[in-house]
């Protein structure tokens, strides 16, 4: 299985109290790789990334996505077996000098919950 889709599988499994839907890339460029809901009736949107160094790979479609939608919109990274959970109002940021210099707002599946499920 490949990583992202291994990352979508733990997100699923791990925030069972979200209800997800995967978003394919035909829809349109940029959009997140997946809408939740959560039980407080809010929509948000996470953009799934690997990282295998300090940086992740951003298309200029998914930074203008989460300029446009800084609200309820985040970045779930994976490094290995760390988690790093970034708000989208951090894309820009993220995308010149990676997520060393981002807030991390949420580090295991346990905060990553409370911070989708308010």
């Amino acid at each position: 299985m490949k990583p992202e889709r291994k990352l979508w599988h733990d997100l699923k499994k791990n925030t069972q109290d979200i209800i997800w839907n995967r978003i394919e890339n035909l829809v349109g460029l940029g959009l997140p790789d997946v809408l939740g809901y959560n039980s407080s009736h809010r929509y948000f949107t996470v953009e799934l990334k690997i990282a295998s160094g300090n940086k992740v790979r951003l298309s200029p479609h998914q930074i203008s996505f989460h300029v446009q939608h800084p609200v309820n919109s985040y970045i779930l990274i994976r490094k290995h077996e760390r988690l790093m959970l970034v708000a989208g109002t951090e894309i820009r940021e993220l995308a010149a000098c990676g997520f060393g210099s981002c807030t991390i707002i949420a580090n295991s599946w346990a905060t990553i919950q409370r911070v989708l499920s308010p």
